[in-house]
């Protein structure tokens, strides 16, 4: 079983959320899905996702 600490890939989050590229770097700039960069790559936390999808059912 992930942790709840566990880092995503970019296309994870895509496949879990069923949303394309571009609607996920929106998330991400935006900082509705809380996030950071090292470097180039995006490092988005499994408890900020289900966050996210946890305020979106409200």
């Amino acid at each position: 079983m992930a942790e709840n600490n566990e880092i995503m890939k970019f296309e994870e989050v895509m496949e879990y959320l069923n949303i394309g590229k571009s609607t996920l770097y929106n998330l991400l700039r935006s900082g509705k899905i809380k996030s950071f960069k090292i470097g180039k790559v995006w490092k988005i936390p499994r408890s900020a996702v289900e966050e996210y999808v946890r305020k979106s059912m409200n």
